[in-house]
């Protein structure tokens, strides 16, 4: 990559993705900090990365949400008449995604859930499906602020697929099948993500373990268990939120996002009455954790 590009100084490679690298750079009119994504056609096998980089410009020139990363811009290098290059200005997200910083209190899990809940609302009020929410494509910025990254996949609702898209570990039965997609694909995505942060263990999807290539095969191998099951700190009523939201009849999910949203805010409100009934039990303001390694604590942040 060019050390600059034109309006914009780079500062620093920050990250490799699939068939791309990603910078950080000040764009020289406004000094503000923001993210290039960097790819480059090398062979036919890259035209998938191009498509996504123009798939997530168009879906995301559309959404205005906090919650939702913002795309500034794409530019393109022809040479030869041929788009050869391709750099996708981005909103600069300073923080670490959920695989790498899960949330090990109730009270941040139930905050951050939320707000992505409330970003791919704000999507499919816009018409459109993210259908690869997963731990890695959420962020959490410095100061607790929530970023829903990487639409490469997204596409209009009611949208029939022409191969399988979608993460395994996190991916709807609909995405396997190549049916039309609905807001309750992202609602199970939603649901698989938060499976994976409670329990450290990925939902078992109809594909599962490797990334998502042509002609895979379903391999359901174990039945789902319950998070509360496995750990009974979990509250019941979110445990139940995150198995409703993985059933494998769309139909039989919640029926949006405001849907998850306010059983999400129920699962807070139960918690906060839990909490200030124990503590006028025992005056006691400290509640014993739960073991970190497998769900958030139950605690309120400091």
């Amino acid at each position: 990559m060019a050390a600059d590009l034109l309006g914009y100084r780079i500062v620093k490679q920050i990250g490799i993705g699939a068939g791309s690298k990603l910078f950080s750079a000040v764009e020289t009119k406004t000094s503000r900090t923001v993210a290039i994504k960097h790819i480059v056609r090398e062979s036919p096998e890259d035209e998938r990365f191009f498509a996504q980089a123009e798939n997530e410009h168009s879906v995301c020139s559309k959404l205005a949400h906090a919650a939702l990363r913002q795309i500034y811009a794409l530019h393109r290098v022809r040479k030869l008449l041929q788009v050869k290059e391709l750099y996708l200005i981005m909103e600069m997200v300073d923080g670490l995604d959920l695989e790498k910083a899960r949330p090990n209190r109730l009270n941040t899990f139930l905050k951050v859930f939320h707000a992505v809940a409330s970003g791919l609302d704000a999507m499919h009020e816009a018409g459109f499906l993210h259908t690869d929410i997963k731990p890695t494509n959420i962020m959490v910025a410095q100061g607790g602020a929530v970023k829903i990254i990487d639409f490469g996949q997204s596409c209009p609702i009611h949208h029939r697929k022409e191969r399988i898209q979608g993460t395994p570990d996190y991916i709807a039965p609909e995405q396997v099948r190549r049916l039309p997609l609905s807001q309750q694909t992202d609602v199970f995505n939603l649901g698989a993500t938060m499976y994976w942060v409670l329990t450290s263990q990925t939902y078992p999807t109809e594909i599962q373990g490797i990334d998502t290539i042509p002609g895979m095969t379903k391999s359901r191998s174990k039945k789902p268990v319950a998070p509360n099951t496995l750990n009974q700190k979990i509250p019941v009523s979110l445990s139940q939120l995150v198995m409703e939201c993985c059933r494998e009849n769309p139909a039989d999910r919640p029926a949006d996002m405001k849907q998850v949203m306010s059983r999400l805010t129920v699962v807070q409100k139960l918690w906060r009455k839990y909490r200030d009934d124990i503590r006028q039990q025992v005056g006691d303001a400290t509640q014993p954790m739960i073991d970190a390694a497998n769900a958030p604590s139950p605690e309120d942040d400091a």
